[in-house]
């Protein structure tokens, strides 16, 4: 195990790790958490797993690493992209290779992965085959949304897809985990069930399927039953670098502000204090500033740049509310500084300040010299403390100071008790080292006051919902829009809290607008349904702070036009500038600038109507209207429209495949096509008619695919490569048997997978469904025409009148003679993962454009779907129906890539 650990890593594996594998991981029997401090490598966790299922052992398929919404920056993506890189590595590619095979990787596919920045930003491959192992890393909001079939950012036609995946063969690495103990407690619900009710109710069928695991990080061994696995002796006497870690010496001083001075703002305190902790700024050394809130935050860094013109010190902020896309610049302005742990600090000649909020407190492996702190509950601090000399090393001594303020509350006051009379005190501060925390957590288990006091320092769990069976049922219906059981998921992820309601921002150049400027809210929806807002062009603050952002940046647009000599260069008045996807009902609310800075706006009303409309919902904006500086954080004084997504090249560096899937291009009926590099390798997926004559299209927006990706339920449909229906399902049969041979299913059920992928688009033989989507006309010997299941298209909606091929299928399928050899149970199994294998009927499916039965047997097949999902949904459970489903869908996606991959010029 070592010397792969250390092809995967770069790295030996220190001896708690080695531990862990050798007592847990290796016998796949993992403890209910993983307690070690900071700084000791709590992230190669993904390679223990990673090793244990290369060696076979039966532990969960699918690894996702969760971390807190606040990381700008994650440790755990970069540890991925590591993993990925020298698991492909062709110098380590023989050590590796059994691991490779076991992994279910085919020669020269690379191990898929799914993380908050970079390349593989919001990836979905881990969805195309149930039977490789992946590593997701998400959000809590991410991860959690998703499996509750509520996926933010996510179809609703794709939410079962994700929720069968994530909830079953499933492992969820939580970090941090007591810094959301709501969200711990859902996952360990989900994954104890104890009383049997979100789980098949037939042990036998459970058994089918490898279940869904939790570990939780760094956690308080309070929150779950089971084994906490914890650091011994032994792990640190006889491993150096552990040594080290725990021992780098951490000196704290209390900063407090003197009687006989008058008062003074917090943001000049920690400038001041900081400043000086490093000799004016001359003694090359790194200082990170930590500010409860971003406005101090900003403060801060505005004194400290002041206090630098007079040296070569250099300042940076550090906040969240970053945009996706600009991340990754946030990752090397911290190496190229000098703050990331094991990074190079050469060349650093002056002192360096990193002023950060809660977003360098998680997720980034931040290494500062010394360290200037505001006062923040216990929990919180001991994060902080953990990014100041967080290596150790010889001759280091991280001196911290913590600024507390004249009048603290509560919980600060209990912060401050701990820190002066529970660490030991040496002649310099008091001792904060890991090992002084870890040896008073230790003091603690035996000391019920002093775990009172601890307890009084940290931040009250918030009161939570519990999670009952008949709400996963009521989310898991995701192809009804409306259902008034299905409340919102966020007390389940967060508990009730007291936090401020979160918007997200995204960039465009392209909005749904028709020339006259009056939007169709129908072709709306169905366009970004086609176009979702990607993770990279996505900005996610509070919401108070973008309304009020965009009501200054309309304002500035109404002032710009006044002033302006060239008005008709600029953003009209009444253009439309903000289109609000709302996350708590259907169809879209437009803005135009009048609407949100006009004359006649009653601001009052106007704030309050925002506030109700933003409030968990993604507001799209015209680029033009700007506010985004360069950090890709809200500045309400930035003019220049940003790069954007529909405004490649530029957004995806070039990157084939891109690391966003789609493509908005701009297009009329004379002139060259724009964006049209790679014309190839993108198909059509929606097109959105800005103007019109009588006799043809003048203008539009279409949305392409990647030739590779798909998630509308006619994705797959429209390709390069034409392919009969036959030769289609044939090759659906073909992975449906891989896939189930690979995850070793019963042979019944092996075999019924395998008829549903036979049967699954019979439904597109109809004539409608033959024209709408352009197939060629082709005739067969006996003269029958012979039906196709992928087409170049076009689709022409008008002429499919909202026909669904899979409800078409399931007549065809009811008189197929290896179904109706099938027992009883396995063809209810069949109908239904056919009829859901575009995310319908969950339970309803529409009867509109079919014509092979009078409408009131269409009514009643349609009533059979719905039953026949709720019959399943009680046998399978929630999880365990959508991961049938997943299965289907994954075989016919894997056929359609293939078919995709033998187009012109391609293998």
């Amino acid at each position: 195990m070592n010397h792969l650990f250390e092809l995967l890593t770069g790295f030996p594996p220190l001896r708690w790790q080695q531990r862990l594998y050798s007592d847990h991981f290796a016998k796949a029997d993992l403890p209910a958490a993983v307690d070690v401090p900071t700084g000791l490598g709590k992230t190669a966790v993904m390679a223990l797993w990673l090793l244990a299922r290369g060696d076979g052992k039966p532990l969960p398929r699918r690894l996702v690493y969760v971390v807190d919404r606040r990381a700008v920056v994650d440790q755990a993506t970069a540890f991925a992209e590591q993993i990925q890189a020298r698991l492909s590595n062709p110098r380590s590619s023989k050590d590796l290779q059994g691991v490779r095979d076991s992994l279910g990787l085919d020669d020269g596919e690379p191990l898929p992965i799914s993380t908050l920045r970079g390349q593989y930003i919001d990836n979905r491959q881990w969805l195309e085959d149930p039977s490789v192992s992946a590593i997701i890393v998400g959000t809590v909001d991410m991860v959690g949304s998703r499996l509750l079939f509520e996926g933010y950012g996510v179809s609703r036609k794709m939410r079962p897809y994700h929720a069968g995946l994530l909830g079953t063969d499933t492992l969820v690495v939580l970090d941090e985990a007591h810094l959301v103990p709501p969200f711990e407690h859902l996952l360990d619900h989900i994954e104890r069930d104890p009383d049997r009710s979100l789980r098949a109710r037939d042990p036998k069928d459970s058994a089918i399927f490898p279940r869904f695991r939790l570990l939780s990080l760094s956690a308080t061994g309070r929150a779950r039953k089971g084994i906490t696995f914890q650091l011994e002796d032994g792990d640190i006497t006889n491993d150096s670098v552990t040594m080290d870690r725990l021992g780098a010496t951490k000196l704290l001083r209390i900063v407090e502000t003197p009687s006989a001075e008058p008062p003074r703002n917090l943001h000049e305190r920690l400038a001041e204090t900081a400043w000086a902790l490093t000799h004016e700024g001359t003694d090359s050394t790194r200082c990170i500033v930590f500010c409860d809130s971003r406005e101090v935050a900003t403060k801060t860094a505005a004194g400290l740049a002041k206090s630098s013109k007079r040296t070569e010190a250099r300042v940076e902020l550090f906040v969240g509310a970053r945009r996706g896309y600009e991340r990754k610049e946030a990752e090397r302005k911290l190496t190229e500084l000098g703050f990331l742990a094991g990074g190079p600090i050469d060349g650093v000649n002056a002192s360096t300040f990193l002023v950060a909020t809660s977003a360098g407190e998680v997720g980034v492996d931040l290494d500062a010299d010394h360290m200037v702190s505001d006062v923040v509950p216990w929990e919180r601090m001991v994060q902080r403390l953990g990014r100041v000399n967080r290596r150790g090393g010889a001759g280091r001594s991280a001196r911290v100071r913590v600024v507390a303020e004249a009048e603290q509350g509560d919980v600060q006051r209990h912060v401050l008790e701990l820190l002066l009379e529970h660490l030991p005190r040496r002649d310099e501060g008091t001792d904060v080292s890991s090992a002084a925390l870890r040896q008073l957590k230790s003091r603690a288990k035996e000391d019920p006051g002093l775990q009172g006091r601890i307890d009084a320092a940290t931040t009250a769990p918030p009161l939570r919902p519990a999670l009952t069976r008949p709400l996963v049922d009521a989310w898991s219906m995701t192809s009804l829009e409306e259902h008034t059981g299905r409340p919102e998921i966020a007390p389940w992820l967060r508990g009730w809290v007291d936090d401020l309601p979160q918007t997200r921002v995204a960039w465009r150049r392209h909005l749904p607008i028709k020339a006259d400027g009056i939007p169709v809210d129908s072709e709306a929806v169905s366009f970004f349904e086609a176009s979702p807002p990607h993770a990279t062009e996505v900005l996610e603050t509070s919401t108070w702070r973008v309304m009020a952002w965009i009501l200054k940046r309309a304002k500035s647009v109404l002032s710009s036009r006044r002033g302006s000599p060239d008005a008709s260069a600029l953003l009209s008045a009444d253009a439309i500038v903000a289109c609000v996807l709302s996350g708590s009902r259907n169809g879209i609310a437009f803005y135009t600038a009048t609407d949100l800075a006009g004359p006649r706006v009653n601001i009052t009303r106007l704030k309050r109507d925002l506030e109700r409309e933003l409030a968990g919902a993604t507001l799209v904006v015209d680029a033009r209207l700007g506010g985004l500086d360069d950090t890709g954080s809200l500045e309400e004084k930035a003019e220049e429209a940003p790069k954007t997504l529909d405004g490649r090249p530029g957004f995806d560096d070039g990157n084939a495949p891109p690391v966003v899937p789609f493509r908005i291009v701009s297009r009329t009926k004379s002139a060259q096509l724009e964006n049209n590099e790679h014309a190839a390798d993108w198909r059509h997926r929606y097109r959105f008619v800005i103007q019109r004559t009588e006799d043809e299209i003048e203008r539009w927006l279409d949305v392409e695919q990647w030739h590779h990706e798909g998630d509308l339920e006619d994705d797959r449909s429209v390709t390069c490569n034409p392919q009969r229906l036959s030769d289609h399902q044939s090759w659906a049969e073909a992975e449906a048997k891989r896939v189930a041979g690979r995850l070793g299913l019963p042979a019944g059920y092996s075999k019924a997978l395998q008829i549903a992928a036979r049967l699954h688009d019979e439904g597109k033989r109809a004539e409608r469904w033959q024209r709408a989507f352009r197939a060629p006309r082709e005739s067969a010997p006996n003269g029958e025409p012979v039906p196709y299941a992928k087409t170049k298209g076009p689709v022409s909606f008008h002429l499919l009148a909202g026909y669904r091929h899979e409800f078409g299928s399931l007549p065809y399928a009811e008189g197929d003679a290896g179904f109706l050899a099938l027992p009883p149970h396995l063809r209810d199994l069949v109908l239904h993962v056919i009829a859901a294998h575009h995310g319908f009927g969950r339970p309803s499916i529409a009867i509109a454009g079919s014509e092979d039965q009078p409408p009131t047997a269409l009514q009643e097949r349609a009533r059979q779907v719905a039953l026949r999902f709720l019959r399943l949904q009680a046998r399978w459970g929630p999880w365990g129906l959508a991961y049938w489903e997943a299965l289907l869908r994954a075989a016919d996606q894997r056929a359609s890539r293939a078919n995709d991959a033998m187009r012109k010029g391609k293998k």
